[in-house]
Order: structure tokens, then sequence, then C-alpha cells
């Protein structure tokens, strides 16, 4: 056999392999996907029947972390967490992670051991069971193609807090295509100095690795969640907010490396 065969079979070869593993990882990710569209669909039906029972949404919030928990379970990704310490039990915060996947979304949900409501985007709230389960925890939609709108959602969670509710934001908006801090939004930031209660910086790291933004494919992984110190509110005002804004984005480039 000439040396130009053995390479043409070898090459072959590697490519029938990769032609597997590629099938391989469509497979996974199909059962992936089935099993979180059947999970939340039975967990949000069970969600929207306790929400007219318990109306504070906290029974509903433990729905979602079992929700999340289960899937980092099925997907066989390990969470490591670290700064829990940082959260005084019973005090409210306005949680800010940075938002690299849709996976951030269980990971949040299943590690972070506190009763909080998401402000997320309106879209979200019109997803059927979904959006309502939603609803029934007491998460804030906020419109961001309306302004109106928006500060109306804002109003609403600072009013929620104030009550002593926590609430989490991704500050980004959106999830980032490349891995590096985007922009922060002002929203959250006039929620923060008007309710008064300390950020709470999260970082995450791992997710874009698992499943990154514009990906359909889900590999498992590692994740590491760093939660910061808590930066106080008290000493900002609306015409101040944007040294706040800095100091929390410096925070999590910090951490991340992406200065």
């Amino acid at each position: 056999m000439t040396t130009e065969r053995v390479l043409r079979l070898k090459k072959a070869w590697r490519c029938n392999v990769n032609n597997f593993l590629r099938y391989l990882n469509m497979l996974r990710t199909a059962y992936i996907v089935l099993w979180v569209v059947v999970s939340t669909f039975i967990l949000g039906i069970a969600a929207i029947i306790m929400s007219f029972f318990i109306r504070t949404g906290n029974a509903v919030h433990l729905i979602a972390r079992f929700w999340g928990k289960a899937i980092l379970v099925v997907n066989r990704t390990r969470v490591d967490v670290n700064g829990l310490s940082n959260i005084v039990p019973g005090q409210s915060y306005i949680f800010m992670a940075n938002h690299q996947s849709n996976f951030d979304i269980p990971v949040l949900l299943g590690c972070l051991p506190v009763q909080f409501r998401w402000l997320a985007k309106a879209e979200l709230f019109k997803i059927p069971v979904f959006g309502r389960a939603m609803r029934g925890a007491g998460y804030i939609p906020i419109d961001r193609f309306n302004q109106e709108s928006a500060f109306e959602s804002i109003r609403q969670a600072a009013g929620k807090i104030k009550n002593g509710v926590s609430v989490m934001i991704f500050p980004e908006g959106t999830r980032s295509l490349d891995g590096h801090i985007q922009a922060f939004k002002k929203g959250g930031f006039v929620m923060a100095v008007d309710s008064g209660v300390p950020i709470v910086p999260i970082v995450i790291r791992g997710t874009r690795e698992i499943m990154p933004k514009g990906r359909l494919r889900i590999d498992p992984g590692n994740v590491r969640m760093e939660i910061k110190a808590p930066i106080a509110t008290s000493g900002y005002t609306r015409d101040t907010k944007q040294g706040l804004m800095e100091h929390v984005r410096s925070v999590i480039c910090k951490e991340l490396g992406d200065e």
C-alpha cells in the first residue's frame, strides 16, 4: 500500500469519525432541548396552579429553581459557586450578572439559593405556559423597545424591592456575541438609586462554551459563578448614576480580566 493511499485512508477515517461525533452532538442537543421543552411545560403548569394558592411567588420561584438545577444535571454541567457569604439572609439586593449564554439562566436559578425576581425582556412573557408561570412567580416584564413602558416596569420593580424582594437583571440587556462585556443599560441603575438597596455583581464564566449566542448545539461543561461584595447605592442619585454604573461594570470586568 502506497504512502499516498495510507494518507487518503487516514483522512477518510478522520472525516467519518468527525461526522459521527457531529451526529452524536446533534442527538444529544435534540434530547436536551426536548427535555427542556417538556419539563418547562410540566413545571410551568405546576407553577401556574401554585400561583393561585400562594400569592408571594416564593413557591413558584422554588419550582423555577428546581427547573434550573434539573437542566444543569441533564446537561452534565458542574457549577462552582464562590462568595455566598457576601449575601446576608433577609436582605434585599439587586443582583446584576454578566450575560454570555442562555445557560446563564438555569445557572442563576439553580445555584443562587435565595429568593429573587427576574426583570426580563417582555418577549419571554408571551411564551405559552412559560410566560404565565413567570408572571405567577412575580417576575417583571420590561419592553426594551418602549421607553415609557420600560420605565414603568422599573418603577414596579423598585416598589417590589422596597417591600423586601430582591431582583435579578442582566445590565448588558442581551447576550454578548464575542464574550466581552457590553455597555450597560441605564434602567437597572435607575431602579437601584430609586430603591436604595445594594447591588451585588455576579460574574459567570463557562456558559459561553456550553451554548454561545447564535449556536444551537449544547455541550456539557464547567461553570464558575463568583458573587462579589455588595455595592451601596444610597449615596447615588439619578443624576450621578453613571458613576454607579461604571463602578459595577469595572468590578465585573476586572473579575473577568476584560478591562
